[in-house]
């Protein structure tokens, strides 16, 4: 009898190692799945918030000067004279800007003739002028518009008259 419990606790504790092996096994591999780096899909995640691809050197979007009335009180007659250049992002900004260059050089004249020559005397006027410039552009201009990338409105010519 004592031999018949012996192989029967024998069997036991095989099985116990057995199944202990198994978890530990299980155990092991679940871990590896979730903590491994699968580079494939940082990649992938990474492309997928970055945006549009910039370029690496400076690209312009220059915009012909024009002259605008500005705001002011009815007996004084008072101009603006601008010409500015776009710094832009990459070459999908600047071809759909030169492409839709009517509809930006009319929401320039719009913003530039709502001004009053004491707010574009100033820095701050004309750094005010800039994120106007900024925000007026970033208004979507059509249905298949891409992200635009506009880094900065550069003024080539400022003539307050």
């Amino acid at each position: 009898m004592a031999e018949e419990n012996s192989g029967k606790s024998r069997g036991m504790l095989w099985l116990a190692v057995v199944a202990v092996v198994l978890i530990a096994a299980l155990v092991a591999m679940n871990l590896y799945l979730l903590l491994r780096e699968d580079p494939n899909s940082k990649a992938a995640v990474a492309e997928q918030n970055a945006g549009p691809e910039r370029a690496t050197n400076p690209i312009f979007v220059k915009i012909s000067p024009f002259t605008v009335n500005l705001q002011g009180d009815q007996f004084s007659n008072r101009l603006l004279y601008v010409g500015m250049s776009l710094q832009v992002g990459n070459n999908e900004t600047r071809d759909f800007l030169l492409e839709h260059m009517p509809q930006v050089r009319s929401r320039l004249l719009m913003l530039h003739s709502a001004k009053a020559p004491e707010e574009l005397a100033s820095i701050e006027g004309k750094q005010a002028l800039v994120q106007s410039i900024l925000a007026t552009l970033a208004e979507p201009m059509g249905s298949d518009q891409p992200e635009l990338l506009i880094d900065d409105v550069l003024f080539t010519e400022f003539i307050v008259q």
